[in-house]
């Protein structure tokens, strides 16, 4: 075992938690042991493997503290993302390039010392409990490309002389306490790729923007105010349980007195304002999330970012058939390239003189509410309209591209020399599942579909399943044409078409 330089031990179920003995593998360079079930604090004994360079534990449930990794110097990747690790952010090898901690509980204020990070190119912190000033010099790296920094607590303003990396193609920085105004090189303006800012309290795009009250930065105390604290909240605990049995009392008189409004008059109004999806603009526009939405804090995730036709046009070399992908039910599909080479799918959907303008983008706002790990992420969309509030011709959905294939390739044997066997197999199983799970029960009303194939559901570069096609009926009026077949799709980077 001394010589052992690859140890990968992906999609079991191993329990339990995870061995303190990896400093006897000397010679170990490749640690992976991500989607199982372990539990238990990170293993002190990778912090000597100093040969390590790439360390994926992500996909399982570690909790507490992380120590300094700085002493592996050699470490190019780093996964620990999907855990439930609730200390401060560790200081990082110089030379780290990609580095992965979304979905745990990590706190305090992002390190001066990732100043220092001038290889990285890919940072993904997003949903946890950080707080404190967004550094200016995550934007500014050498060779950053990619920075989620989405739905944690920090606050403050960005200085408006900023300068963002050359080669930064991605920022989400969405569901966070920002104030102020966007930098030049993070607005529309400057091209310089996706940038989602909606759920902050900044001075542009007011409409996705919260009250400036609720960005107000969250203070630590004192650790020798804590008992304080403490005995403070016991008291207002107390006051709160006394409150709520009054607001019982009176809900309970509310209830028993007359109402003001006719429901037969809110019943009627609600069937003239259902859609051909059946959701009236009253659940479309004041959706929620639950469950394990809640639990990531992407309660009122905001549109994403709106394109327009001459982006899109440059994008698929003015929508040229050689660009066409598939045709089916839902519209045509086209490959293209934004301008900052940045590879991704269109969706054109035909759309219906039934809809409103205003109620297409409470449709498209609510379909952008649908994130997850395990759903093709909806990067913007266009619409095509006239100068009429009911002319509108086309609707375009931009989703990323997930590049490794999809699972009916994998299990046709399509794809030369790659084959998953069982345990992977069963891991896109329990993705897929999870991502369904999601659709019908993490977001007010459901999305159902039922028709459910191979060709929907995507590998990225890491192996992870990822959705596709999912929610589409929401805008477009073929949703129940299910006699119209689909052209299925060859290239693996764009999303399936949905028959």
């Amino acid at each position: 075992m001394v010589n052992l330089q690859t140890l990968n031990l992906d999609n079991n179920f191993f329990n339990g938690t995870v061995p303190n003995w990896f400093d006897s593998l000397s010679n170990l360079t490749i640690l992976s042991i991500k989607n199982n079930q372990l539990k238990g604090a990170f293993p002190s004994s990778i912090q000597r493997v100093t040969t390590l360079t790439d360390l994926i534990l992500s996909g399982n449930d570690l909790s507490g503290k992380l120590p300094n990794l700085d002493r592996l110097s050699k470490l190019n990747m780093l996964d620990l993302s999907g855990n439930s690790l609730d200390s401060d952010l560790p200081s990082m090898p110089k030379g780290l390039v990609m580095a992965f901690l979304s979905n745990n509980s990590l706190s305090g204020e992002i390190p001066r010392q990732y100043s220092q990070l001038s290889q990285l190119q890919h940072f993904d912190i997003s949903f946890n409990k950080l707080s404190g000033m967004l550094p200016a010099f995550l934007l500014s790296l050498p060779n950053i490309s990619h920075l989620n920094l989405a739905s944690n607590m920090l606050s403050g303003s960005l200085p408006g002389h900023l300068n963002c990396g050359s080669k930064l193609q991605f920022v989400d920085i969405s569901n966070n306490r920002l104030t102020g105004g966007l930098p030049y090189c993070l607005s529309n303006e400057s091209g310089n790729g996706v940038v989602k800012f909606g759920g902050n309290c900044l001075s542009v795009d007011l409409h996705h923007q919260r009250a400036e009250s609720s960005c107000v930065p969250v203070k630590r105390k004192p650790s020798g105010e804590k008992n304080i604290a403490v005995l403070v909240g016991v008291i207002a605990g107390v006051f709160v349980i006394i409150a709520l049995l009054a607001c019982g009392l009176l809900m309970v008189c509310k209830i028993c007195c007359p109402r003001g409004i006719s429901e037969q008059h809110l019943l009627h109004k609600a069937e003239q304002e259902k859609s051909v999806t059946g959701f009236s603009s009253g659940i479309l526009s004041n959706a929620r999330y639950i469950s394990e939405a809640e639990n990531w804090g992407i309660h009122g995730l905001p549109a994403c970012r709106s394109f327009t036709v001459e982006e899109l046009k440059e994008a698929t070399n003015n929508f040229s058939n050689s660009a066409i992908l598939g045709d089916g039910s839902h519209g045509k599909l086209y490959k293209g390239t934004l301008e900052n080479g940045t590879q991704v799918a269109i969706r054109c959907i035909p759309s219906s003189k039934k809809y409103s303008m205003r109620n297409l983008k409470l449709r498209l706002d609510l379909l952008a509410k649908l994130r997850h790990p395990h759903l093709v992420c909806l990067l913007g969309h266009c619409i095509d309209g006239g100068e009429q509030d009911y002319t509108v011709n086309k609707v375009f959905l931009v989703y990323e591209c997930v590049s490794n294939g999809n699972f009916r390739a994998y299990l046709s044997e399509d794809i030369p020399g790659k084959v998953l066997n069982w345990s992977e197999r069963l891991a896109v199983l329990i993705s897929v599942a999870k991502a369904i799970h999601f659709l019908h029960t993490g977001v007010i009303p459901g999305f159902f579909n039922n028709r459910l194939k191979a060709n929907n559901i995507l590998l990225n570069e890491y192996g992870i399943a990822k959705l596709s096609d999912y929610g589409l009926s929401i805008v477009s009026e073929a949703a129940g044409n299910c006699g119209v077949s689909s052209l299925i799709i060859d290239q693996p980077a764009i999303p399936a078409m949905n028959s």
